[in-house]
């Protein structure tokens, strides 16, 4: 109920904001509002963290590999000894369930914490699960695995019981840890509740599971001041054991990244596309697997999954040497190494806030030749002169115009370019010739292809020319997301 209140308020805001400018300022707005951190105050790694992932989506899947509380290097160093690399993400543990003693407890967390932290300054990402157990119980496997009815839980999400006075207890001895890795700078995929809409955990299939989310987001952002997480929602892939994921969903203002928790390879392309569509375009990825994803289908119909994450040692029980060797080796999967190349190359590509509009260089020949007679920022390429000139230093025809900046989308998709000219135009992307129409022609549409990255500054170079009469230069876009309409002054950027 709160997360269909909240979507409705959302879509009446931007209806009619939608109105006012627009649908592909609306798209943006939109964009934007998903994009944003679950945590208003998110400190600067973790923010950092979550645009790096925003811009690497849909360039490849980031690798992962789960370790135990009991030994939190233990399969990521034997991943590296079989695949020849470091996985880019290492998942780590909170919770106990071997029925340690207190002591063990704190020095097994200690010791995932310092793990944390040297793999972070490696240039890895740390994420972490939290296998809870019922509060106020024994640290077993069996009171983290229970049922538990609806009116037993909802005793321990009600303040003033003895319940929920033992759920504060046990968020805070978890804290302790988090601090310590916030205070270190390191940021935190945070994983806790997952596989909330199966049966098999005591917090499992249960209607007000959002309280229980919203407890806990509320006790560590607001009491603790954890700003180092990023929250990561993790339901199972629906199958005949589980529910639907989005009945429990907390909103998009308490989630950062939406992972699905996906075995038997059953990677299945409804479980990729009903994710995304629930998450209206914030992160998604594999929360856990045993068999690892074929890459062929990450990089094909599949390419919005994020990272991975092997579950312990099902890397070997379910793949062979020679699986985790290729999918390791594979250009499309990034090691630990590569990601922290990738990571280091956004922020020299960024080098600050970059200033919006193109640079547009006119000239009074259809050549582009010589100095330009004008050189101005323009905010977009949306021009009808007809028969005016460009500018009072600009003849009305035998002239022509070179635009070049920095293109960015708002989603990770396969973008359609088109051109509307009269007389010849041309695009560059990064590089690459998408129209190659150079020619006297009277108000023609051509049309090309590109795939872009969400976030992601892309190189854009426009030349156009006019011979004589009606002068016409116009840049538009479409994508399976979004309404063919021309490239707004918002997705364009200085050089």
């Amino acid at each position: 109920m709160v997360e269909e209140v909240e979507q409705r308020i959302l879509r009446d805001l931007l209806d009619s904001a939608s109105r006012l400018v627009g649908d592909v300022q609306w798209q943006s707005a939109f964009r934007s509002v998903q994009m944003a951190p679950a945590d208003a105050e998110l400190g600067l790694p973790a923010s950092k963290l979550l645009r790096t992932l925003y811009w690497l989506q849909g360039q490849g899947m980031i690798s992962g590999q789960h370790d135990y509380l009991e030994s939190p290097d233990e399969f990521s160093v034997k991943l590296k000894n079989t695949g020849g690399s470091y996985a880019g993400l290492h998942g780590y543990e909170m919770g106990p369930i071997s029925n340690q003693t207190v002591q063990q407890i704190s020095s097994q967390r200690q010791a995932v914490t310092d793990s944390a932290i040297r793999w972070h300054q490696a240039g890895g990402i740390v994420t972490m699960s939290y296998h809870a157990n019922l509060p106020g119980t024994a640290p077993a496997w069996a009171n983290v695995s229970m049922s538990l009815s609806e009116a037993d839980f909802s005793k321990y999400i009600t303040p003033g019981t003895t319940q929920y006075t033992a759920l504060i207890t046990e968020l805070d001895k978890v804290a302790v840890y988090l601090k310590k890795l916030n205070d270190a700078g390191v940021p935190v995929l945070w994983r806790p509740y997952h596989e909330m809409n199966g049966g098999w955990f005591w917090w499992g299939q249960k209607s007000s599971f959002s309280v229980l989310w919203e407890i806990m987001f509320e006790r560590y952002t607001v009491y603790h001041k954890l700003h180092n997480l990023l929250w990561v929602w993790s339901p199972n892939a629906k199958n005949q054991w589980c529910d639907e994921p989005a009945k429990y969903y907390p909103g998009s203002g308490r989630v950062d990244v939406l992972a699905l928790d996906i075995y038997d390879a059953d990677f299945k392309g409804s479980h990729h596309d009903s994710l995304w569509d629930l998450g209206r375009g914030k992160l998604i990825a594999i929360g856990e697997n045993g068999e690892l994803p074929p890459v062929a289908l990450l990089a094909g119909s599949q390419n919005k999954w994020s990272y991975q994450m092997t579950w312990g040692k099902l890397l070997y029980e379910k793949n062979s040497d020679a699986v985790i060797k290729a999918f390791m080796k594979d250009n499309f999967v990034f090691t630990r190494d590569e990601y922290a190349a990738k990571a280091a190359a956004m922020d020299s590509s960024s080098g600050g806030i970059p200033k919006p509009g193109l640079y547009g260089q006119y000239y009074n020949n259809i050549t582009l030749s010589g100095t330009p007679a004008l050189t101005r920022t323009d905010a977009s390429i949306n021009f009808i002169w007809r028969q005016a000139a460009p500018d009072p230093a600009i003849g009305a025809d035998m002239f022509s115009v070179r635009w070049s900046g920095r293109l960015s989308a708002v989603y990770s998709e396969t973008y359609s370019i088109y051109t509307s000219s009269d007389d010849g135009i041309r695009v560059w992307i990064d590089g690459k010739l998408i129209i190659d129409s150079w020619m006297k022609q009277s108000g023609q549409e051509r049309q090309g292809s590109v795939n872009l990255i969400a976030g992601k500054l892309h190189g854009l170079k426009v030349e156009y020319y006019e011979n004589q009469g009606d002068a016409r230069a116009v840049l538009m876009w479409e994508s399976p997301s979004q309404v063919k309409s021309v490239i707004p002054a918002g997705a364009l950027y200085l050089p």
